[in-house]
């Protein structure tokens, strides 16, 4: 029953990889499938050319004819015909794959990242979906396609062993099962190996990212400075040598396994074929066989031997393509979180941002990040976030912008909960800048445009984002402008200081002009104190009828905010404005007393 079930699952997969390739290409798959079916009846009519060949030029030395034979020669054109036929099939099969191959794999790393982009947040934060990510950007993208060839490998091989077939049924129907059975063993064997490597290769793919990861510290020019500076590089290499030594142990000993015990099934088909051989030199030698059908049935036996094997194999194969696509078909068929809501605009227009009792606990961790959250902000208003590392602010950020969806409690625009409005409707109303923002190896300008992709390619917006952001004076006395290409990963690149990165990012922010709600998460950490007063200055300045969220550290940017939430341990301690909250001296008024002690 269980192999039944198995076997079912594979036609399952094996059809919608089939249907993958020929969504990709299906003149290409029609090619493949017409040059297979030549290969595989080509050689058994070649074998039979051969032995056509060798019974002629026995008959010719017999005879008194000088120079020439022509029956001979014909058959030794028409031989030279088949060849030329087969090199032909089998180089179209092998341009064909390459084309194919190309395009498929494209086209399989679309589907994975288009994908990507339908998932939550929290997902790429999960370890073990991460892994399967990794597992299928890997190893799946080309696995549609080994599955397909394999397929028309076994096709072209089933046609060749019946044409083989029938000829050697003239010979002997026990020639057809010493053929089949020399090949079992070695098809035990690989089929055996084909799952035990794929689960060591699924088993190990958090060592793996462990190794990737450490060449990525010991190479990246963001990693290395302070890697250099520690000296931290010879217990890195280290590390990378253990995991590396890990690896390579698993490695050898299934490659050991798996030829040791290929190679010693492999000596029982050739015990196999010789004991064929044997007895078809014995047919011939007592006559019963001319010379030229022992050579035909000695060609068709090695032959039909390789393709019985290679079909087999192709089996094996087959199978271990199946289990790598069944991590790309459950990839795909991951459930999305986009979509959901269709609303571009709230019930009631201009009543601003609601939380309502939110609560939110990431997947597997008990105590919830966000517990009980209620505040509203109006249109115009300043809302100020302060609390310690790690007290929720980021994540409520997060909520907001829908990368998470509340565990429990609502969040309303507009008199709307978030979960009814369209994605990008919603995303549209909002300009944010995170604190671990994106240095985009991109042009200076293009940097900018990111903020709003309708606006991209905008030159004039870029000026004027950069000038509220504070980026225009040194983007300007640069020699290409906003034309620079940024960052070291490309040719001409320069790169700026955290502080010149940190006004690109709050530029940035500033390129969405139609956005109603600005959210600035720690936006000065990089930056000197005069440049941060001009940041809150022009914060201010722009602020207008938005709505405005700051994140900040520094008490004296936030003591402006028209209200000030102060979280702890993921729940509202205390929330007012600057002077309700000193008068109250809670916990806001000791951490302003400590920053303001430190200026005295």
């Amino acid at each position: 029953m269980e192999l039944l079930q198995q076997t079912g699952e594979f036609f399952k997969r094996a059809g919608r990889a089939l249907l993958l390739v020929w969504a990709t290409s299906p003149a290409f798959l029609v090619g493949l499938l017409i040059a297979t079916l030549i290969a595989g009846v080509l050689p058994a009519v070649a074998a039979v050319i051969g032995q056509r060949i060798v019974d002629a030029v026995v008959a010719a030395t017999r005879g008194s004819v000088h120079g020439l034979h022509w029956p001979v020669a014909r058959y030794l054109l028409l031989e030279a015909l088949l060849l030329v036929a087969l090199a032909a099939s089998q180089r179209a099969l092998s341009l064909l794959q390459n084309l194919l191959r190309a395009r498929l794999g494209q086209k399989v790393n679309l589907l994975i990242l288009e994908k990507a982009q339908k998932l939550s947040l929290v997902q790429f934060e999960d370890a073990e979906f991460y892994d399967r990510l990794v597992r299928v950007r890997r190893d799946a993208s080309s696995r549609p396609l080994s599955l397909v060839m394999k397929s028309l490998g076994l096709v072209q091989n089933v046609i060749a062993v019946t044409s083989f077939a029938v000829l050697l049924v003239r010979f002997s129907p026990w020639a057809l099962v010493i053929l089949v059975v020399g090949a079992i063993p070695s098809f035990i064997s690989e089929a055996r190996f084909s799952g035990s490597a794929f689960r060591l290769f699924g088993r190990r793919t958090p060592a793996s990212r462990q190794q990737n990861y450490i060449e990525s510290l010991l190479s990246h020019e963001a990693n290395i400075k302070e890697v250099k500076l520690f000296g931290f590089a010879p217990l890195l290499l280290q590390r990378y040598r253990d995991t590396f030594e890990k690896l390579y142990a698993e490695d050898r000993a299934l490659t050991l396994r798996r030829d040791g015990w290929g190679f010693l099934l492999g000596v029982l088909g050739t015990i196999a074929f010789y004991a064929a051989y044997a007895w078809i030199v014995l047919e011939t030698v007592n006559g019963a066989i001319s010379l030229g059908q022992m050579t035909m049935y000695l060609v068709l036996f090695r032959q039909g031997q390789s393709a019985v094997s290679s079909s087999l194999s192709s089996i094996g194969g087959l199978y271990e393509d199946g289990l790598y696509l069944s991590d790309l078909f459950e990839f795909l068929a991951q459930p999305e979180t986009i979509g959901i809501g269709h609303l571009t605009r709230g019930l009631h227009p201009g009543s601003g941002l609601k939380f309502d009792r939110v609560s939110f606990a990431y997947p597997g961790v008990e105590r919830p990040a966000l517990t009980d959250i209620s505040f509203e902000l109006k249109h115009g208003q300043t809302l100020a976030l302060v609390g310690e590392n790690g007290s929720g602010k980021t994540t409520l950020i997060k909520l907001l912008t829908r990368l998470y969806t509340p565990s429990s409690g609502r969040i309303l625009l507009d008199g709307t909960d978030l979960r009814e409005w369209d994605e990008y409707a919603l995303r549209r109303r909002i300009g944010v800048i995170f604190q671990d923002f994106i240095r985009y190896q991109f042009k200076a300008g293009e940097n900018l445009g990111v903020g709003d992709i309708e606006a991209f390619s905008d030159k004039t917006r870029w000026s004027e984002a950069a000038r509220k952001g504070m980026a225009a004076a040194f983007i300007e006395q640069m020699e290409n402008g906003y034309e620079t290409q940024l960052g070291r990963w490309f040719a001409g690149g320069r790169e700026l200081s955290g502080g010149q990165w940190q006004k690109i990012a709050l530029s940035r922010a500033y390129m969405r002009e139609s956005a109603d709600i600005l959210i600035l998460d720690e936006p000065t950490a990089a930056l000197d104190p005069e440049a941060e007063a001009g940041v809150f200055a022009q914060f201010q300045a722009q602020s207008g009828q938005r709505m405005s969220i700051l994140i900040s550290h520094r008490f004296s940017s936030v003591r402006g905010a028209d209200q000030i939430v102060v979280l702890d341990e993921g729940r509202i301690l205390e929330r007012g404005s600057h002077a309700q909250l000193l008068a109250r001296n809670g916990r806001y008024a000791h951490l302003f007393g400590l920053q303001a002690k430190g200026y005295q």
